[in-house]
């Protein structure tokens, strides 16, 4: 079996523990590690099990702003970045085919000198 990569592994462990968090499952799936965390055991994509911890991260209070223009503003800036790699990434695909088109032009050039050369 073809090993699945790190990302995906760890992308479906989150989501599988967030829905399970958001959907109420039975009261024994998670335990209690300490006052900040709970956690459950998960068999991975590989077959391998895994722990995983759930946190929760109380924020400061802050004088500058509520704590709803801060949870905003942190998704705001989640969604910023996500979109900057959205573009970058395009930016690169674009950059990458236009290098492909240059470097099959020249290989047409040096192929179409090396035929006339050999006339």
């Amino acid at each position: 079996m073809a090993k699945i990569s790190k990302a995906v592994v760890d992308a479906d462990l989150r989501a599988r523990v967030f829905y399970a968090l958001l959907n109420d499952f039975e009261n024994d799936f998670f335990k209690k590690i300490n006052d900040r965390q709970y956690g459950c055991i998960l068999t991975d994509k590989n077959g391998v099990e895994r722990y995983i911890r759930v946190g929760a991260i109380v924020a400061e209070e802050r004088e500058d702003m509520t704590a709803r223009e801060l949870m905003k503003s942190e998704i705001k800036a989640y969604n910023d970045t996500q979109a900057e790699k959205a573009r970058k990434a395009e930016e690169r695909a674009r950059k990458a085919e236009a290098d492909k088109a240059k470097r099959a032009a020249k290989a047409e050039e040096k192929a179409k000198a090396k035929t006339e050369e050999a006339e």
